[in-house]
């Protein structure tokens, strides 16, 4: 029997500057931690962005993470989402091979998915689909066997449902990354 490890979404929020990811994906390499989703992008808060983490280890394995994290001075806030409580998302473009004699069924699959057509050319079409994991990866599994491409996916993105206080966030620590001292 496999058991499968827990996986925890981690969100925070950091300078948006140059070498940040470096120094983030750096700490994770050096804790010999392992992400299996890694999403970055600029947040509602100027010069500041948001990363997503999916980390897969136990509840000490996610403290370690949320406390090193803390450590680095570009990291503002660091949050570990409530899997109960959260919206996630995933973004995929895939490029499937579609005949004369397949494209319409490639596009009966890519309608029932709620998916989008985002380019045809004469032997292939670029799909963009958007949903949880599960329904991604249902689709790429559909779309197989007419011959796929070319895959490219955002891996989770994620937000707490509601409010941010007391709602799908646990241990949402509040860091000053102005000061500019040490906080080791």
């Amino acid at each position: 029997m496999v058991t499968m490890t827990p996986r925890h979404t981690i969100v925070a929020l950091v300078e948006d500057r140059p070498g940040v990811l470096n120094r983030v994906s750096s700490l994770f390499r050096r804790r010999g931690f392992y992400i299996s989703s890694l999403a970055v992008g600029k947040s509602e808060q100027p010069h500041l962005s948001r990363m997503t983490f999916v980390v897969e280890g136990d509840e000490d394995t996610v403290e370690q993470v949320t406390k090193q994290l803390n450590k680095l001075i570009e990291v503002i806030r660091v949050s570990e989402l409530n899997e109960e409580d959260i919206v996630v998302r995933e973004l995929a473009l895939i490029k499937v091979h579609a005949s004369a004699t397949t494209r319409s069924e490639i596009m009966q699959l890519v309608a029932i998915f709620r998916a989008n057509i985002v380019d045809v050319g004469p032997q292939s079409l670029i799909i963009e689909a958007t949903g949880e994991e599960d329904k991604i990866n249902a689709l790429y599994n559909l779309l197989r066997p007419f011959g796929v491409r070319e895959l490219m996916r955002t891996g989770r993105i994620a937000m707490s449902r509601g409010t941010l206080e007391g709602r799908g966030e646990r241990g949402a620590v509040q860091t000053n990354g102005a000061s500019g001292g040490d906080r080791s």
